[in-house]
């Protein structure tokens, strides 16, 4: 579905990203893990065509900086970028038409989705309220719905559990198990190992811009180590102690 061939990233002097390469298939979830500062953020930013870099990221055999690329891709930032004067209603309609999700059909064809969204990350009453009237947590959990209104063939989730109450944290995961039901590919990035412990098929753990590990749960479960200690011997490996 998604391939990232040979990818490094610069920030000046500092190496962001160094020679990654990774591939994601249809019909699995993926949680890229990592310390602050490894480079997972930037990867995705890459990844969703958001920064220039050296190599190659294809979706579907399609250069990730295509038109049809994009149209396969969702992103949900770590932080919620919200317009303070339009509402919660009006934050899902400017992105029901900008993927142009009504057609010929209408406000109709996405309105149900948006309803179910709502429903289930209890914004429902909340259409009415303006972008800077949300808590933290409500901007976050629109910054969900707002990425997922698209159903996008790919989403790429960064830290995306941050802020949210148990419940919502409940759905999302039933949300990205639906998903994968589907076959569609999910990548999650978090540096919060518990919360998606049950959730993924392949993790992919980097530190300093490199990537430490890539493998699958089965592949995992061979080697006797629990995700956590995994990613403990990869991030601490060479530290002080």
């Amino acid at each position: 579905m998604l391939n990232v061939s040979h990818v490094t990233k610069k920030y000046g002097k500092v190496l962001a990203c160094d020679d990654l390469s990774f591939h994601l298939d249809p019909g699995t979830v993926t949680v890229l893990l990592g310390p602050n500062g490894a480079g997972k953020s930037t990867i995705i930013k890459a990844m969703i065509g958001f920064l220039k870099y050296e190599g190659e990221i294809t979706v579907k055999n399609f250069s990730n900086k295509t038109p049809e690329a994009r149209r396969l891709l969702g992103y949900i930032p770590e932080m919620p970028s919200l317009y303070p004067n339009l509402t919660v209603s009006e934050h899902m309609e400017f992105i029901a038409r900008a993927y142009k999700l009504g057609g010929n059909v209408g406000r109709a064809s996405y309105q149900a989705r948006i309803d179910e969204l709502f429903e289930r990350f209890e914004l429902t009453d909340k259409r009415k309220k303006f972008g800077d009237e949300l808590s933290k947590g409500m901007q976050q959990k629109l910054n969900l719905c707002l990425g997922l209104l698209p159903d996008p063939q790919m989403l790429l989730l960064d830290e995306p559990m941050i802020g949210l109450d148990p419940h919502a944290i409940k759905e999302l995961k039933l949300l990205i198990e639906e998903m994968r039901q589907e076959g569609k590919t999910v990548l999650v990035s978090t540096h919060m190992i518990d919360s998606v412990d049950m959730l993924w098929d392949r993790t992919i753990i980097m530190k300093e811009g490199k990537i430490r590990a890539n493998l699958t749960r089965d592949e995992l479960a061979a080697d006797g180590r629990s995700l956590e200690q995994l990613f403990f011997d990869m991030t601490e490996e060479g530290d002080a102690r």
